[in-house]
């Protein structure tokens, strides 16, 4: 069985990479590239229905997956009229070509659960990570070896899709800086590496009402990223006190504990973040997370339990349906108060303490990398009110799992006296009656 794509059927910077079969492979860039379309969409397609490969596609976790990638390939499906050749196993949204080949979907929250994959016919030849930034180094190393068996003399191939984030980011290190990547660079390729790098300007399919939004982007940052595709640099982001560590031996000692939740909306996740507070030396262990679209709220609550048993979390009290469900569920779950200024309140407070993040805690890391103030096209921050406005984007875990989590442990004199230093300790010396007044995050 073999088909033949037209040109006009795909976009031009992708047609060199259809029979692409280097060892690793990356492609990323902009936003609205048409990468994803391609690489797990129609070369995914154009390699089954002719034969020989079988392909695992993965995302950090599995609701995401099928939320996404396999609805990708589901339109490539229609759009070519290719219905009569796939059926796609309803339990876990395996699509079987009629050859035998076959695309497996899993997320990579337990690698371990791959060892008993198996197809129909072959065997895995392809793997392929979408939002590939969302994974850890150790993971992918471990992906590698679920591509054993003997693969007709075909090239086994493992490829990275993803937006660039910061430069610190484990793929920028061990990918580009080696090769020594610059900004206006598109193509990299060596025997067992190749790198392409895309942008909107990329993708002919795309409507002027989607170019406008990406060419209109006045932050500095989200421009460099979403719009040209460039790796970032550290500029504007609002933490920079934390560090990333292997908690799993200290787990026993984690004995105050928070937990604050996020809830989702739309594309958005829901977010729990779960943390041990060491008070005295105000380091706060971040030690769980859970980050996940298309969830129901007995699959919420049942998640929930499992990683907190019947510690109070405290959730977003913009959602107040949703808090009074999770306790019919089970749950201990109390919204967070607020008030004016809360999000710069909770900020500061959190600036003054020493974060540590768990190294299985990949979106915590990514959201303190990216959690930015809002800039001007000089670069520097806008100000409203003499005060930075922090980017309402890259926050649910920072929102749900520190700022809600921690609002009974944040006292207006902590941050007042960080942020405004002796002035203020006098001004409490001279008025010891003067209360430290709880206020909670937004």
């Amino acid at each position: 069985m073999q088909i033949d794509l037209h040109k006009e059927m795909l976009n031009d910077a992708y047609i060199p990479y259809l029979d692409c079969d280097k060892r690793t492979q990356i492609f990323f860039g902009g936003s609205s590239s048409g990468k994803s379309k391609f690489i797990v969409g129609q070369r995914i397609i154009f390699n089954l229905i002719n034969g020989g490969r079988n392909y695992l596609v993965c995302r950090q976790t599995k609701n995401s997956i099928r939320g996404s990638v396999a609805t990708e390939i589901q339109k490539v499906i229609l759009e070519w009229g290719l219905n009569s050749f796939f059926s796609t196993n309803k339990t876990d949204g395996t699509i079987t070509c009629t050859n035998g080949y076959q695309t497996h979907f899993a997320g990579l929250d337990d690698v371990e659960k791959l060892k008993s994959l198996a197809f129909i016919k072959g065997v895995l030849t392809d793997i392929v990570i979408e939002e590939a930034t969302e994974t850890d180094r150790k993971t992918i190393k471990q992906l590698l070896k679920r591509q054993r068996g003997k693969s007709g003399g075909l090239k086994k191939t493992i490829t990275l899709l993803f937006n660039p984030i910061f430069q610190d980011h484990w793929i920028y290190k061990e990918y580009f800086a080696p090769i020594g990547w610059a900004d206006d660079q598109t193509e990299y390729a060596s025997d067992d590496l190749g790198i392409l790098k895309t942008t909107y300007k990329d993708n002919r399919f795309l409507e002027q009402g989607d170019i406008d939004d990406l060419e209109n982007e006045t932050d500095k940052y989200f421009y460099e990223v979403y719009t040209l595709g460039n790796w970032g640099v550290l500029g504007n982001v609002i933490f920079t006190n934390w560090e990333v560590k292997d908690l799993s031996d200290m787990r026993d000692q984690f004995t105050n504990v928070r937990a604050g939740l996020d809830f989702g909306y739309a594309d958005s996740p829901v977010a729990v973040g779960v943390s041990h507070y060491d008070k005295m030396r105000k380091t706060i262990y971040l030690y769980d997370e859970f980050y996940e679209t298309e969830i129901s709220d007995e699959q919420l609550a049942a998640q929930v339990l499992h990683m907190i048993e019947k510690t109070t979390i405290i959730c977003d009290s913009a959602e107040p349906k949703a808090i009074a469900k999770l306790r019919e569920l089970g749950v201990d779950a109390r919204g967070a108060k607020k008030g004016p200024g809360s999000v710069n309140f909770g900020i500061k407070w959190l600036q003054n303490q020493h974060i540590i993040v768990d190294t299985k805690c990949i979106h915590a890391q990514n959201e303190l990398r990216q959690y930015k103030w809002k800039e001007g096209r000089d670069g520097n921050p806008i100000l409203i009110k003499g005060q930075p406005v922090p980017v309402d984007a890259n926050n649910h875990l920072i929102d749900g799992g520190l700022r809600y989590a921690y609002e009974g442990d944040m006292t207006i004199v902590q941050v007042k006296a960080r942020a405004s230093g002796k002035n203020y300790i006098r001004d409490k010396q001279r008025n010891p009656q003067q209360k430290e007044r709880r206020w909670a995050d937004d």
